[in-house]
């Protein structure tokens, strides 16, 4: 995802200043609404990714929408317009969620598999993740067909890939190995 790292930042700043000014848990609500409203809203994604609209444009735009926000979510958006980064956004509110949540004792986990899971699935990997990391989390299921089968789980830092894909590609470099042993 382009502009993790520098999301990463700005989403570490914020939650720093929300912590000092005893407003974390308004500017999580905060940061859900903007991401829930740039990602449910093309229009508004593209405006932000636009390099044509004037920044003060955008900014106009942005108080408009976000009018009811907390201060310190709005200061957010004045740094990324002053910084002219404001296409980050979307991201610096999902990597705040992250931090906030996992603040909070609760993990987000990624699963990646060829098919929707089953609500079975998703139930014992909830408690593979309390296991793991002894925190509660909640699922974002990823489809990608080209996993053929299985599933990659990624929890924070931790992944762990069991797709059919990648077990046929480390049978393929095993094979390819020994070939050239013999």
């Amino acid at each position: 995802m382009k502009g993790t790292r520098a999301g990463n930042r700005y989403a570490k700043a914020v939650l720093d200043y929300a912590k000092e000014q005893d407003a974390l848990d308004v500017v999580g609500a905060d940061m859900k609404d903007i991401y829930n409203t740039i990602n449910g809203n093309e229009e508004l994604e593209g405006m932000l990714q636009s390099p044509v609209i004037k920044l003060s444009d955008k900014q106009a735009a942005l108080n408009e929408i976000f009018s009811g926000v907390n201060p310190v979510s709005l200061r957010l958006i004045a740094v990324l317009i002053e910084n002219n980064r404001i296409n980050l956004l979307k991201v610096v509110a999902e990597k705040y969620i992250v931090l906030y949540d996992k603040l909070r004792g609760k993990e987000l986990a990624v699963v990646t598999t060829a098919v929707p899971l089953s609500s079975e699935l998703e139930q014992k990997v909830l408690d593979k993740v309390k296991e793991l990391t002894g925190n509660t989390a909640t699922i974002k299921n990823i489809i990608d067909e080209s996993i053929i089968g299985g599933f990659i789980l990624r929890v924070g830092d931790l992944q762990y890939n069991a797709s059919i894909a990648n077990q046929l590609s480390n049978l393929k470099r095993g094979l390819h190995n020994n070939a050239y042993v013999s």
